[in-house]
């Protein structure tokens, strides 16, 4: 008589991914979701909660759970973001979706795109963007307005789909992306669009759907226009005033085209006025990564000249000194100047590099 016939599996996910995800998790440590199950907690079972895991992504029974929304201050204290906070046992699967995905996207990235991308920092991004405000005059400074609660899902899926044959990776994109969020008060909010910042997934979903969205549609109408895109952070370059106008004009129809819409009072045409290039204008700066390019003094060869060079932004400085105020070193006296130096230093170091 024959024995049991083994479960047919509805996808093929190799059990190593899952491990290796893991592994990705725990290095990244971070805040348990609306389960509360931490790291720790996650570890302490670790062969069944794996095994669980794995054998329901297998068979298309995995469902994520709802993303804890936490509101952190935005980068230099620019008001407060909403961060969505997946399940630890989410984090994984989705970890495990986006290290097969960046296998495929990566080589396609546009070398522009320096955001969330092995190999690449902002400081790349921002050795760029000076390089080419010497080459050209003007300067588009492009604001999103909510990009990360803006992508629409559709679209957003289609170009997933285009470069997965994955079954279950769209299938849990797309349950992912739905997933509801849960608000400090307790209360569920439907997610009709968007891919929430904190999740482990949503860097590159959003590098895809910029890639289609900005940058090979810059490549494509305005190849003169060089530009850095740091995940929705953007700059573009022009070489005058009325190239800059005409293309901002352009960006704006090209995102509301595809879901998204420039901010218009943060949105910015700048002049990148120095030693040789002068004149009278509203705008002759601008911000890039925590950074503020503009004139300044510079010493060269043949003496003191102005150059449009960046260095670290009003808003990043005040900062690190509303930083320095909340250590209130005057009340430390359980350490000698070694101990405060050994904790502060780190920081320091930090800002120097900086």
């Amino acid at each position: 008589m024959d024995g049991p016939r083994p479960k047919v599996k509805s996808f093929e996910i190799d059990k190593r991914l899952i491990v290796e995800a893991w592994e990705k998790v725990r290095a990244n440590s971070g805040a348990p979701g609306v389960d509360a199950v931490s790291i720790t907690v996650f570890a302490s079972e670790l062969r069944d909660n794996l095994y669980k895991l794995w054998n329901r992504m297998s068979s298309g029974s995995y469902f994520p759970g709802p993303v804890r929304a936490v509101e952190i201050p935005k980068d230099h204290g620019a008001g407060v973001r909403t961060l969505g906070v997946p399940n630890t046992v989410d984090r994984v699967a989705q970890t495990a979706a986006a290290m097969l995905l960046e296998e495929k996207l990566e080589p396609i990235f546009h070398p522009d795109s320096y955001g969330y991308r092995p190999g690449r920092s902002a400081h790349d991004a921002l050795a760029v963007a000076r390089r080419r405000c010497w080459e050209q005059d003007w300067v588009v400074d492009l604001d999103i307005r909510a990009f990360f609660d803006s992508v629409p899902h559709d679209l957003l899926l289609k170009a997933v789909a285009h470069h997965t044959d994955e079954r279950w990776v769209l299938l849990y994109i797309e349950r992912w992306l739905k997933a509801p969020m849960q608000m400090p008060d307790g209360a569920l909010v439907a997610r009709e669009k968007g891919t929430p910042q904190g999740s482990p997934i949503s860097p590159l979903l959003a590098n895809l759907f910029m890639h289609y969205a900005f940058d090979r549609w810059m490549d494509r109408e305005h190849p003169d226009c060089p530009f850095e895109r740091y995940a929705d952070d953007i700059v573009a370059h022009c070489a005058t005033e009325e190239q800059a106008q005409a293309l901002r004009a352009d960006i704006a129809e090209r995102l509301g085209a595809v879901g998204l819409e420039l901010h218009p009072e943060k949105t910015r045409i700048v002049y990148c006025r120095d030693a040789n290039r002068r004149g009278n204008h509203e705008h002759t700066s601008f911000d890039f990564l925590g950074y503020t390019f503009r004139g300044r003094l510079a010493q060269g060869p043949y003496g003191y000249f102005v150059g449009f060079s960046p260095a670290m932004s009003n808003k990043a400085k005040t900062a690190v000194r509303r930083k320095v105020r909340a250590w209130h070193l005057n009340r430390r006296s359980d350490k000698d100047l070694s101990g405060l130096a050994e904790d502060i230093n780190p920081h320091v170091r930090g800002w120097i590099n900086y």
